[in-house]
């Protein structure tokens, strides 16, 4: 998938610095071909719980946002993260007292 079109599809406006934090998050991501698509899966399933992936501005990593209304919101949309993980052998770091993960990578 273009960068542009990863951009448009996770909500952003594509510009050259946008453009630049993707690449490096690609770089960053362990096995990032083999996830990239799961990865936008993901944001499509969580949009119903007001949540959703998005580039970290503090580390080179995707991140989850739960960001749901209500408590089962939010525990569907944590499952929703789980599920992903296991499934797809994909590594997550969750965030002490956030409701926020790392997609650090693939795990073989």
């Amino acid at each position: 998938m273009q960068r542009d079109a990863m951009l448009t599809q996770l909500g952003y406006a594509p510009n050259e610095a946008l453009v630049k934090q993707l690449e490096e998050i690609e770089k960053n991501t362990k096995g990032y071909e083999k996830i990239q698509k799961h990865i936008m899966d993901l944001h499509d399933h969580l949009k119903v719980n007001s949540s959703y992936v998005a580039l970290s501005n503090s580390k080179n990593y995707f991140k989850i946002k739960v960001e749901s209304q209500t408590e089962a919101l939010a525990n569907e949309a944590h499952e929703k993260v789980q599920h992903f993980s296991e499934k797809f052998k994909i590594k997550i770091e969750k965030l002490a007292k956030k409701e926020t993960y790392y997609i650090i990578g693939f795990e073989h």
